[in-house]
């Protein structure tokens, strides 16, 4: 706990009071331990309050980067082998508001906040939303650090190869935030320009998202479908990989289970590379030859 030793309430040269602890949005990407930054381990472990979903707490449990369900009371405290206790915060989609307003009062009280975010916390994460609470609360006196973690498109693109390795983009198919006419519109100009685009968000629209590439893009342009990347059989649906073309993707709905699931769609440069067990997926840095390496 950093701040709470302090005995000094005064602000500090950069205006934060030397009494408070620091807000960290913390991506563990995937959340198994071979995913997870050394930072993010270490920030999560030092933390006195840990902010999860009961999905991130399984994984970080089954770490051990924080204590067992055995180890931790009725009211969420969580006592380490080594007597460091921590509370443990559920976490779920219509309570993030109430969150971001508890993790300033906890950062406040002296407290270090870990509040953990799948993937990195920057791409569809929780780091916008700490920030605009931040500024509709005038928290400008918490310190608010964000630590990155592997996200989707980086992740699955591994399980497929190299399909990033020239210009990409990414699209959330998600309409609760903006209207499907702007998701439409940059699907759209995101196609023409011939970018590898990664779709995150696949259990919304997803067919629709694909009919749109398809009217700029070849139907032969390489798909990949992607599940729970970097999860192993611990996700909600198991770690899995498909490829396709853009113009039979839409038919593979089975395959698309959930919020873990990601597309990424190929470009005209996008090439296949097979060996005895599985195909993969290649896009080369400007169509360049070995030798221009």
């Amino acid at each position: 706990m950093s701040g709470s030793e302090s005995e000094s309430t005064g602000p500090t040269a950069g205006g934060t009071p030397d009494d408070h602890g620091t807000l960290y949005v913390v991506g563990i990407g995937p959340g198994l331990p071979d995913h997870m930054t050394a930072k993010a381990k270490r920030v999560i472990e030092s933390a006195d309050v840990v902010i999860a979903s009961s999905l991130y707490q399984e994984f970080l449990r089954d770490d051990g980067t924080v204590p067992s369900e055995e180890a931790t009371d009725e009211d969420g405290i969580a006592t380490r082998d080594d007597g460091f206790e921590q509370e443990i915060v559920r976490s779920t989609m219509g309570r993030q508001i109430e969150l971001a307003r508890a993790a300033f009062d906890y950062v406040r009280e002296g407290k270090d906040v870990a509040h953990v975010s799948g993937g990195d916390p920057s791409v569809y994460g929780k780091s916008d939303l700490i920030f605009k609470m931040a500024e509709e609360d005038d928290a400008t006196d918490v310190p608010i650090g964000i630590v990155p973690g592997l996200t989707a498109a980086l992740g699955g693109a591994a399980n497929v190869g190299a399909p990033l390795c020239n210009d990409f983009c990414t699209v959330s198919l998600s309409d609760k935030w903006r209207g499907w006419d702007e998701i439409e519109e940059k699907l759209r100009a995101a196609a023409v320009s011939d970018f590898v685009i990664v779709l995150y968000n696949c259990w919304r629209n997803y067919e629709k998202a694909v009919e749109i590439v398809r009217e700029e893009r070849t139907d032969d342009a390489y798909v990949a479908i992607v599940n729970d990347a970097g999860r192993e059989d611990a996700g909600r649906n198991g770690e899995s990989q498909f490829v396709t073309t853009l113009g039979e993707a839409a038919d593979h709905d089975d395959r698309v289970s959930g919020m873990g699931t990601s597309l990424i769609i190929g470009n005209h440069e996008t090439e296949t590379w097979r060996n005895d067990d599985r195909t993969y997926l290649v896009t080369p840095r400007g169509g360049r030859d070995v030798d221009d390496f």
